[in-house]
C-alpha cells in the first residue's frame, strides 16, 4: 500500500495546502526523503467534520454485527499490510522489530475485542421498568433505557505508540464500536506510518459500503489544526494521549465552546513503587533488577513507567539500589521517539539533578547516537519529596527517583502528597500485609489501577482492565482508556417512555431480538 502523503477525508484523498512536512528518523536525525506530507488546516476539518455529522446517524443505526464486522475488517486490513507497516515506523520512530510486531499485535486485537464487546451487547445497558398501572398512589409508565452513541469523536495519535494509540488504536476502536464517526488528527511523529494504517481504515469502510464520513485522518500542525477540530460544533468528544500541557490545552478549549463537550485525556504520571520491608528482606536484588527492566524498556516511553520508587531505609533497600544499579549499568541508551521528545527527558534529568539533596546513584551506558537517552536512577529522601515539585514531575524517559523514607508512617505521608496516578505498586509479602492494609485506603484515591509483585509497563486489554486515574493522571477519572470500559466514553444513556414497541431499538424490544441479558424490574436475565 503506498504512501503519498495525503490526507483521507472520508473516500478521498486530500493534499493539504497549509505547507508541507517530511517524516523525520530520530536514529539519525535526518528527514526521511519521500513523500512530503501536505498539511491541512481548517478547510479540510470542515470536510471532514461534514461528512462525519452526515454519516452519524446512519452508522450508530447500523446493527450490532455490521459494527463488529468492520472492526474485524479494519484489524484484517492492518494485518495484510505485512512488513510495510514494521519497516515505515522503525524509520519514523527507531523502536525495534519486536516492539513494533507486538505493538501490531495489540492494535489488531484490541480491534477483534472491541468486535465481541459489541456483539455480547452488554455495553448498552439494556434495562426494562415495566409498566404498573395499578401501584397506588399514582401508576408507573413503562420504562427502558439504552445507551446511543455520542456523535462524531475526534482522536489525537500519541507519540509514543505509533499504532495501538493511535489511527486504529483504542480511542479509535472504542469510538468506532461504540457507534460514533472517527476523524483522527495524525502525529507529526509518524505520518507514514498513520497514513498506512489511515488506508486500511477507509479500505474497510468502503468496502463495508458505509457512509464515507464514518472516518477520515487529517495532518497538520498540531496547535492550529487541533484547536480546529475540538472547536468544531460536530465534533461531541476528544480522545487525547499526551503531555498534560497538551492535554489541558484541548480540555480548555473543549469547555469554551457553546456546547462544550468532554475530553478523555490521558496526561502525566510517574506510577509509583512501594518497596515494603519483607519484600525487600526477602528478594531485594531480584526486584532491583525487574525495576530496571520495566524502567528501560522502551527507552522509558511509557505512561506507565516506574518514575518514582518509595522505601523505608534498610539494609535490604541498600541491597535493592546495588541491584538495580549493576544492572542499569550495562543497559545501552536507546533511541528517543522524536528530538523533542529527547531534549525535554535531557531537562528533566537536569532538573532532577540540580534538586539539593538528590544524587544520581547509577546510570546506563552514554549515548552514542542522536537522540539517545542514557537511562538515570536517582536517590533523595522524603524531604526532597515533599518540598520539591521537580521530584515529583514526570519524566518521560529510563529516569527514576528512589526515595528513602523514615519508616511507616513517612510512607504514607508520601503516597498522600502525591499527584493523582495511572498506576501504583506495592512490592510485598505476607509480613507486610498490615502496612500494606494502611497504604491501600490512600493508593485507591491516588490511582486507577493497584498491582502487587509486579511492575506497570504493560497494559492487558480485558474486560477488567483500568487504564486511568485521578488528574493529573487523565481528566476524568470516571473513564478508561483501554478495555472493554473504553467504549463507555463514547456513550451516553437514553430512557423511552410508553414507547411503541416498534419504535423501540432492537435492545429494548419486549421479545429481546438480539437476545441480550437485560436488567428487567431489577433482576438481570436473559428475557
Amino acid at each position: 500500500m503506498r504512501i503519498n502523503g495525503h490526507m483521507l477525508i472520508g473516500a478521498s484523498e486530500v493534499l493539504g495546502k497549509s505547507g508541507t512536512v517530511q517524516a523525520m528518523n530520530p536514529q539519525t536525525a535526518e528527514p526521511i526523503p519521500e513523500p512530503q506530507f501536505g498539511m491541512g488546516g481548517a478547510r479540510e476539518v470542515e470536510l471532514a467534520a461534514g461528512l462525519a455529522t452526515a454519516a452519524f446517524d446512519v452508522y450508530r443505526k447500523q446493527t450490532l454485527e455490521r459494527r463488529a464486522a468492520l472492526l474485524e475488517a479494519i484489524a484484517a486490513n492492518i494485518e495484510a499490510l505485512g512488513d510495510a507497516l514494521i519497516e515505515r515506523p522503525q524509520q519514523e520512530t527507531g523502536l525495534s522489530r519486536v516492539r513494533l510486531e507486538g505493538e501490531r499485535g495489540r492494535t489488531i486485537g484490541q480491534l477483534r475485542f472491541f468486535a465481541t464487546v459489541v456483539r455480547a451487547g452488554h455495553f448498552l445497558c439494556a434495562t426494562v421498568d415495566k409498566t404498573l398501572p395499578e401501584r397506588k398512589p399514582a401508576p408507573r409508565s413503562d420504562l427502558r433505557l439504552s445507551k446511543v452513541a455520542l456523535g462524531p469523536v475526534a482522536v489525537f495519535g500519541a507519540s509514543n505508540f505509533p499504532l495501538a494509540f493511535s489511527v486504529a488504536g483504542g480511542d479509535t476502536a472504542s469510538a468506532l464500536a461504540a457507534g460514533c464517526p472517527v476523524i483522527v488528527k495524525a502525529h507529526a511523529a509518524h505520518l507514514g506510518t498513520s497514513e498506512l494504517v489511515g488506508r486500511a481504515v477507509q479500505k474497510a469502510v468502503t468496502e463495508a459500503e458505509l457512509p464515507e464520513g464514518v472516518f477520515s485522518l487529517l495532518m497538520g500542525a498540531g496547535r492550529q489544526l487541533g484547536e480546529a477540530l475540538v472547536s468544531h460544533p460536530a465534533i461531541k468528544a476528544v480522545g487525547f494521549t499526551g503531555s498534560r500541557q497538551g492535554g489541558l490545552a484541548l480540555q480548555r478549549i473543549a469547555q469554551q465552546r457553546p456546547e462544550p463537550i468532554p475530553v478523555y485525556a490521558e496526561m502525566s504520571s510517574i506510577n509509583p513503587v512501594f518497596l515494603l520491608p519483607g519484600a525487600l528482606e526477602a528478594r531485594a536484588e531480584s526486584i532491583g533488577r525487574a525495576f530496571v527492566a520495566s524502567l528501560t524498556l522502551g527507552a522509558g516511553q511509557f505512561c506507565t513507567n516506574p518514575g518514582l520508587v518509595i522505601a523505608i531505609d534498610s539494609p535490604g533497600l541498600e541491597r535493592f539500589l546495588a541491584a538495580a544499579g549493576e544492572a542499569l549499568a550495562s543497559k545501552s541508551a536507546q533511541t528517543m521517539l522524536t528530538s523533542g521528545i529527547y531534549d525535554a527527558y535531557c531537562a528533566g534529568t537536569a532538573r532532577l539533578s540540580s534538586v539539593q539533596g538528590v544524587r544520581r546513584v547509577a546510570e546506563g551506558l552514554a549515548a552514542e547516537s542522536p537522540n539517545a537517552a542514557q537511562a538515570a536512577l536517582f536517590l533523595g529522601d522524603e524531604d526532597q519529596l515533599l518540598s520539591s515539585d521537580a521530584v515529583k514531575a514526570e519524566v518521560f524517559g529510563p529516569a527514576s527517583v528512589v526515595v528513602r523514607a523514615r519508616n511507616t508512617a513517612s510512607l504514607l505521608r508520601v503516597a498522600e502528597s502525591l499527584e493523582g496516578q495511572l498506576t501504583a505498586t506495592l512490592q510485598l509479602e505476607a509480613s507486610d500485609h498490615d502496612e500494606a492494609g494502611r497504604l491501600l485506603p490512600i493508593l485507591e484515591r491516588k490511582a486507577g489501577r493497584i498491582l502487587f509483585n509486579g511492575f506497570p509497563t504493560g497494559v492487558e486489554v480485558s474486560h477488567a482492565m483500568v487504564h486511568g486515574g485521578p488528574f493529573p493522571a487523565t481528566s476524568n477519572s470516571m473513564y478508561t482508556s483501554v478495555g472493554a470500559q473504553a467504549i463507555d466514553r463514547y456513550l451516553r444513556p437514553v430512557c423511552y417512555q410508553d414507547a411503541p414497541a416498534a419504535l423501540l431499538p432492537p435492545e429494548l424490544r419486549p421479545e429481546n431480538p438480539l437476545g441480550l441479558w437485560r436488567l428487567i424490574d431489577g433482576v438481570i436475565g436473559p428475557s
